[in-house]
């Protein structure tokens, strides 16, 4: 007989990453906090925190709280206007929690991040200490990104992947997205009926992945695809993920009771720290290009060496992450440079003991030592 894998459960769960959307936090219609769901939200929170368990909230909703506030109620809002309903929405969206946790004794903590936050190591450390220190004094972190200062080309844009970066970051064994659909289908149930739901996900295989669809209208910016993408990052972290319909009251104990979802096995061979952070950035420095010699060294486990790097681009000092591609323009690696962008340029193309001589220092043979590099898969390996 074939043994199926046994699936998750957040009672078995340390430490859970819940991310919410603004459909479930926000009401549509009057632009307010669904004050009785938060509520119930945060009975489960602390059901859970009675049972041992950490928990983190990435909860979207400030700008959508704020918009009729401000009389921002265009479909289509510009940069600055999203910033301002951001800065006054933040606020409402962090005392709604607020109020709904502390009638379970509990401390909210809201924290705003960028992607410039999980994406700079020095960043990303001091943002995953905070965190560890806030889950240590028994308060529920509660996350957004922060839109008031983010700009259009640098931001995550959706709170699914957000979400899979902190529970990288913290190491959380479980995240769940509370969505408005009971988990993945074979296709979108909303206009396929014969769409058929999966419980379990084992591989992100591409067939899985050709499954997302576009995102659902009103506040929702995320969509299935999006929640594809943050399961890549997440079970490779070594994180199993779940999808589960949110908008009932109690969601967290409906999963907890055995409700309807779908479940995303972690990777089996997850990544020590420092690699998962390097394979999970999602905005490289800058670019080297390597010929097809090269290709085959990092595909074997060898570290790059400059010998084989044909072009190099970006701005970016030493130590600073960079993507790898081919000579066709696909992504094969990212990687932590051992050598800024002005002295990777003169180097490029020389053997590794040439390098004192040209730069009058040596900094190492490799532009990219082996343990700093993590190779694509087919979440990363695009056109860059």
């Amino acid at each position: 007989m074939t043994a199926f894998p046994t699936l998750p459960s957040l009672k078995n769960g340390q430490r859970i990453v819940v991310k919410i959307g603004s459909a479930l936090v926000v009401d549509a219609q009057t632009a307010s906090p669904r004050q009785e769901w938060l509520e119930s939200v945060a009975a489960d929170i602390a059901r859970l925190r009675g049972d041992g368990v950490q928990v983190i909230v990435v909860s979207s909703g400030a700008i959508a709280l704020a918009r009729h506030q401000l009389g921002l109620t265009r479909r289509v809002l510009r940069l600055d206007e999203k910033q301002a309903a951001a800065s006054v929405g933040q606020i409402r969206l962090a005392q709604a929690w607020a109020n709904a946790l502390s009638r379970h004794d509990l401390n909210a903590a809201q924290l705003l991040l960028t992607p410039d936050d999980t994406e700079h190591r020095r960043r990303y450390l001091n943002a995953r200490a905070s965190l560890n220190t806030l889950l240590t004094l028994g308060c529920v972190p509660i996350i957004n990104e922060n839109d008031a200062i983010a700009t259009t080309e640098i931001r995550f844009g959706d709170n699914d992947r957000l979400a899979a970066r902190v529970a990288e970051m913290t190491n959380s064994d479980q995240l769940v997205l509370l969505s408005d659909i009971d988990g993945l289908y074979t296709a979108d149930p909303r206009v396929d009926p014969a769409a058929r739901h999966l419980p379990l996900v084992e591989n992100l295989t591409d067939e899985i992945e050709a499954m997302g669809g576009a995102p659902p209208p009103g506040y929702s910016s995320g969509g299935m695809r999006t929640k594809l993408m943050a399961a890549r990052i997440a079970t490779q972290a070594g994180c199993a993920m779940v999808i589960a319909q949110g908008k009932p009251l109690h969601p967290l104990r409906a999963l907890m009771d055995g409700g309807r979802c779908t479940w995303f096995l972690p990777s089996p061979d997850a990544r020590s720290a420092r690699k998962k952070w390097i394979g999970g950035s999602l905005t490289p420095a800058g670019n080297l290009v390597i010929d097809d010699g090269a290709v085959r060294a990092l595909l074997s486990g060898s570290s790059l060496l400059p010998a084989g790097v044909h072009a190099v681009s970006g701005e970016f000092d030493r130590g600073d992450l960079v993507s790898v591609t081919d000579m066709s323009g696909q992504r094969i690696a990212h990687g932590l440079s051992s050598y800024g962008m002005a002295d990777a340029v003169r180097i490029a193309g020389r053997q590794s003991d040439e390098i004192e001589a040209i730069l009058g220092w040596h900094g190492g043979d490799e532009l990219i030592h082996r343990d700093d590099l993590v190779l694509c898969d087919r979440a990363c390996a695009q056109p860059a």
